[in-house]
């Protein structure tokens, strides 16, 4: 059984100068080879093809039919691989590629556009795309390898994940203007607030399991007046006077409403915040050089977004 031919870009560069001069000196200087070497590698093709591609005199040298043949998969072949060179280069000085990131919707609101900003100055061939959900589900995503990595407020603790703490997300009271309990500058301990209505978010949010789990080791069991998915429908409740909400910085930052006063709450909680990805796969350059700037310039993209004030 013979082996198959195994040829370099080189031999066909080579072969390919020679059909295009027609002459030895000329090809081998084209190639930056002596005249022998040139001719010695000619003849190695020749015989691994088992034909022979040019034909040689002392005036001349002629393709032959096979030669002819030959030529034409020689130069699709080069094409394919500077093309493949090229496709490859691009990824990896990031002028082409794709980053998808999943997010709590209370950071993809917040330190996404920020954090996708800078890179898309920095790297605007790159396609970004973006999947707001709740931790759980983001866990999943990046499992399945739906999405490059993941923000969320929940460290998974998974041998297949990989968790990087970022920040810390303060929690904080939010009231109607003139509620009763906006006359306190003090904390407030959010056991003291229950004889209240609360609007939350529902049991599957990381923001109310923080919440139950602490009431919880208080010896009370937290039933909100209201339980929702969106903090701006949350926010508008409060507004209109039907309740309390305690809420992470992260998700108070996106109220602007001037009838929603926030309050300290004395919690010994605070809920972290950071990037998930698969532990045993590497992130792509695309995706690699947006988590560098994520972890790398962490205090940008949460500080202000996430103290009691913001």
């Amino acid at each position: 059984m013979s082996l198959e031919p195994n040829f370099s870009t080189r031999d066909l560069r080579a072969i390919l100068a020679l059909s295009q001069t027609r002459n030895f000196g000329q090809a081998a200087v084209r190639m930056h080879l002596s005249q022998s070497a040139l001719s010695a590698l000619i003849a190695r093709v020749e015989k691994q093809l088992g034909a022979k591609l040019f034909e040689r005199s002392t005036r001349a040298v002629e393709l032959t039919d096979a030669g002819q043949v030959f030529l034409l998969y020689a130069q699709d072949l080069l094409r394919d691989t500077q093309l493949a060179w090229q496709a490859v280069s691009d990824v990896v000085q990031l002028h082409s590629g794709t980053v998808t990131v999943a997010a709590l919707p209370s950071l993809a609101a917040s330190v996404v556009p920020t954090l996708f900003a800078e890179y898309a100055k920095q790297y605007p061939a790159v396609r970004l795309s973006l999947l707001d959900t709740l931790s759980g589900e983001a866990f999943d995503l990046v499992r399945q390898g739906k999405v490059d990595f993941a923000l969320t407020a929940a460290n998974p603790q998974q041998e297949d994940l990989r968790y990087t703490q970022l920040a810390t997300d303060q929690f904080v009271l939010l009231c109607p203007e003139g509620h009763p309990l906006a006359a306190s500058s003090a904390p407030i301990l959010l056991e003291d607030t229950l004889h209240y209505p609360h609007v939350s978010m529902g049991s599957g949010a990381s923001v109310r399991q923080y919440l139950d789990v602490y009431l919880w080791g208080k010896g009370h069991k937290f039933t909100p007046a209201y339980e929702l998915d969106h903090i701006a429908t949350i926010g508008a409740l409060v507004s209109a006077g039907q309740g309390i909400s305690a809420l992470p910085g992260a998700a108070v930052s996106l109220l602007r409403d001037p009838r929603l006063q926030q309050l300290p709450l004395a919690l010994d909680i605070e809920r972290p915040l950071g990037v998930v990805a698969r532990r045993h796969f590497p992130l792509s350059s695309a995706a690699q050089a947006m988590y560098q700037m994520l972890v790398g310039h962490t205090e940008m993209y949460f500080s202000r977004s996430f103290s009691p004030s913001a």
